[in-house]
């Protein structure tokens, strides 16, 4: 193995580590009632702009694109983005969603399935 891989094994690791320690730190913090975690949109309000989770979800962006780069893929980036694409009338809010994720990722669930498999009868 070339030593300039397990260097950028090495910092790929160290970065998706960052990712989830502030990952945890935001899912607490929404937890909690603060909102724009999972969403850009926050009521128009300047006030509730929150800057470290806009920089969360760019961070998920960019490990997922490498993890893509080497045909790998990162359950956690993978689940917090696709539960920031969550919108609409049935949305559950982002207090149930963070409360939900962070269950899940104490239980070590995040990587599976979140529905149970339907039988095809």
């Amino acid at each position: 193995m070339d030593p300039r891989d397990e260097m950028e094994s090495g910092q790929l690791e160290m970065l998706t580590g960052a990712f989830k320690n502030q990952l945890m730190a935001c899912l607490e913090e929404c937890a909690l009632g603060r909102k724009g975690l999972f969403s850009d949109y926050v009521a128009m309000d300047e006030d509730d702009h929150w800057p470290e989770a806009a920089r969360l979800r760019e961070l998920a962006l960019a490990i997922q694109g490498v993890f893509a780069q080497q045909g790998e893929r990162n359950a956690l980036c993978d689940e917090f983005l696709d539960l920031c694409s969550i919108h609409g009338e049935s949305h559950p809010g982002e207090r149930r969603l963070a409360r939900a994720f962070l269950d899940r990722i104490d239980k070590g669930e995040v990587g599976t399935s979140t529905e149970e498999e339907r039988k095809p009868w």
